[in-house]
This record gives structure tokens, C-alpha cells and sequence, in this order.
């Protein structure tokens, strides 16, 4: 690996493909990670050593780099990259704290998202589940960071009975429902399912709206009962995969995107199913009722569930609809024309809002304002 590579990560402007190069060399060894802390404190500290770059080298020289392993999307680089994010040096050099930056005004500290959700019974009680408050009755329990059912009961003689789960605008959650099926949802986002599937049915559930992504147990785990994921519009048929899906209720567009195994998405009687393969997505528009399929950067849509927002050339009026739903705020664009400014960066969920937009803020020299839970970009 290159030694300017290092230097790029600093600055937060290594490109997709580079960001994976970095993270194989990171995760090769403890001495290189223990070489980019090192380059990293004397670069926050603006303290200039000679032989950075020489002692680089002997690095390279000593340790013999393995081959490259083939980038696999299913998350390797995401896990690597939660670790590496470090922005705050961006703007901090030259300002001792953003309340010093005339051009930007903050009257309150605005918390990230964290784990919350609100269980609906099926005799209509709502639970309240955030961390730090257990709950637990005859076929479910919640430590308050996750729900999850008894897979021992996952089936029922009698008539199906549901559950809701509402994950609120600042919160997500995790539930394991009793056919061992795992559902991590994103803000915003509200799932309907059985507290138990009926024998010798398919499993159904619907997704009211929101996001999720699904790790589902095999029909060959369940008497081929195949498992079926309902919209507004869309029925996704699955044998035993993971997939992203995408539907919120503000947005036109559906998206579908799978990771690995087989989806057949449905949109109605008379009407060919679509076929998804590992890699691609389906973007389905509910005015125009139109379907289009493409090949993605799996990582870039799906590293919501592991902490991170990856924006890879997203036009800022996209980015600050997903930060609205994440730290439940709501942002006013002053000028039209900013919402169409692009911005590439992979950052970290936890991070404070204020670092999220100074960073933005020296990327494209826009100015905000932060008053209360409304962020205006001028």
C-alpha cells in the first residue's frame, strides 16, 4: 500500500476502492495499526516528523504483505471502517470549538439515534422497549436492546395473532421472530408479524413502512414453507437469504436490494414476477409504477446496520432526509441549489450531529445554523 494512502484517510478522501486496500493493510497486523495511531497523533498535533515516510517503507520492507484478499461485501470493509472514522481534527485545527465559528450558530447539543421501539400486543397494549428496561412475558422477552421470540412455539393449530413493532424517528432495533427470521429496522420504520406462523402455511409479515434488513430462516428449516414480506405494493417471496428493503412511506420509490440467496418480487395479480440476484436491487416507483433493476455497492446501501452512514456521491437533500430520521430533527434548506451539492464520505452512526455538518461544512463551504431540533443550511 501506498504511504499517501495513509494521508488520504486522515483527510477523509480515500475512494471506495481505497478505502478497501486501506482496511485489508489496517487489519493485517497490530504494527500497522499501531503505525497509523501514530501517524494519526502527529497529524492532529500538526507536529512534522521527517522520517514518517521513511520509517513507512521500513515497515513495508519488514513485513512481508499477504495477497490481497477478494473484497466480499458482506460488511468485512464495514466492520474495518466503524474503527478508523476520526473527523473532528477537520475542523478543529483552526477553530477551538464550533461555538467560536461565527458562520455557524448552535443553541443545543442534538443526540444520535440509539435502540427504542414501542411493542403493540395483539390485545392492543403498547410496551415502551429502550436499554436498560428488561421485558418478558409467556413467548417473548426484551433486554431493551432486542426482541426475542420463543423459536420453541414458532407454530400455531389456531388463528394468527399480531404483533407490531414501531421503531420511532432517533431509534432502531433488532427482533428475532419465532421462526428464528432476524429483522434489524432503521428509524422511522414499523413491522407487522405473526407471534407465531400457522403450520403447513407460508410465514407472512409486512413492512408498514420504513426500513429493515432481513436474515431469513430457510424453508428447509420449515417444511418448505416459503416466507413472504409484504408492502403497500410489493410482495418479495424468499427462500432462505438477506436482503435490504425499503419503503418509506414519504418516499415514491421501493427498494429491494439482495445480498445473497433469491427474492421474487411481486406487484400484483396478472403481472410477472421480478427475479433478484445477489448484488442487485430493484427500484420500483409507486407513481410511474415502474420497476428498474441494477447492480449496487451492497455496502453502500446496507451499512446502516452496521453502524455507519455511507453517502457515496448522495446529493445533500438525501443525506439530511436519512440524518433527520436518525437524530429526529428536521432540517431547512435555505437555498435550493445547496440540496443538489454531492457529498462522499463513510461516517460514523455514534458521532455527534455538529461533526457530521462541520465536516460537510469544509467539504463544500456550506454554512448552518442549529437551533433546538432544526438544522438550517444556508
Amino acid at each position: 500500500m501506498e504511504f499517501k494512502l495513509i494521508i488520504k484517510k486522515l483527510n477523509n478522501t480515500l475512494t471506495g476502492d481505497e478505502i478497501t486496500i486501506f482496511n485489508e493493510w489496517f487489519n493485517e497486523s497490530q504494527i500497522h495499526k499501531n503505525y497509523f495511531a501514530r501517524v494519526k497523533e502527529n497529524h492532529e498535533n500538526e507536529v512534522k516528523f521527517v522520517d514518517k515516510e521513511k520509517a513507512w517503507f521500513e515497515i513495508q520492507r519488514k513485513i512481508k504483505q499477504k495477497n490481497k484478499t477478494k473484497f466480499y461485501w458482506k460488511f468485512a470493509a464495514a466492520a474495518s471502517i466503524a474503527l478508523l472514522i476520526s473527523i473532528s481534527f477537520i475542523y478543529l485545527k483552526n477553530n477551538d470549538n464550533l461555538e467560536n465559528n461565527n458562520s455557524v450558530v448552535i443553541s443545543k447539543s442534538i443526540e444520535p439515534g440509539n435502540d427504542k421501539a414501542i411493542l403493540t400486543l395483539e390485545n392492543g397494549a403498547d410496551i415502551s422497549l429502550e436499554k436498560g428496561k428488561k421485558y418478558s412475558s409467556t413467548n417473548l422477552e426484551s433486554n431493551g436492546e432486542k426482541l426475542i421470540y420463543n423459536t420453541k412455539e414458532n407454530y400455531s393449530s389456531k388463528e394468527v395473532k399480531y404483533n407490531y413493532l414501531t421503531i420511532p424517528r432517533g431509534g432502531q432495533f433488532f427482533v428475532e421472530l419465532s421462526d428464528g427470521t432476524k429483522v434489524w429496522l432503521n428509524s422511522d420504520s414499523k413491522l407487522k408479524y405473526p407471534v407465531r406462523f400457522i403450520k403447513g402455511k407460508s410465514r407472512e409479515i409486512a413492512l408498514i413502512y420504513g426500513e429493515a434488513y432481513f436474515d431469513v430462516s430457510p424453508s428447509t428449516a420449515h417444511k418448505g414453507a416459503s416466507f413472504k414480506v409484504h408492502t403497500q405494493m410489493q410482495q418479495i417471496e424468499v427462500l432462505g437469504t438477506e436482503f435490504n428493503l425499503k419503503a418509506y412511506k414519504e418516499e415514491v420509490e421501493i427498494t429491494t436490494t439482495l445480498v445473497e440467496g433469491k427474492v421474487a418480487i411481486g406487484l400484483g395479480d396478472g403481472i410477472p414476477k421480478e427475479y433478484l440476484k445477489p448484488q442487485e436491487q430493484s427500484r420500483y416507483n409507486t407513481e410511474t409504477k415502474k420497476m428498474n433493476i441494477a447492480v449496487v455497492d451492497i455496502h453502500n446501501e446496507i451499512s446502516w446496520r452496521k453502524g455507519l452512514f455511507s453517502f457515496k456521491n448522495k446529493p445533500l437533500k438525501e443525506i439530511m432526509v436519512v440524518l433527520e430520521r436518525w437524530y429526529d430533527v428536521e432540517v431547512i434548506f435555505k437555498n435550493k441549489e445547496t440540496e443538489d451539492i454531492t457529498f462522499n464520505g463513510v461516517l460514523n452512526k455514534k458521532q455527534r450531529i455538529e461533526e457530521i455538518l462541520a465536516l460537510i461544512k469544509n467539504s463544500n463551504n456550506i454554512d448552518y445554523k442549529i437551533l433546538d431540533k432544526k438544522i438550517v443550511i444556508q
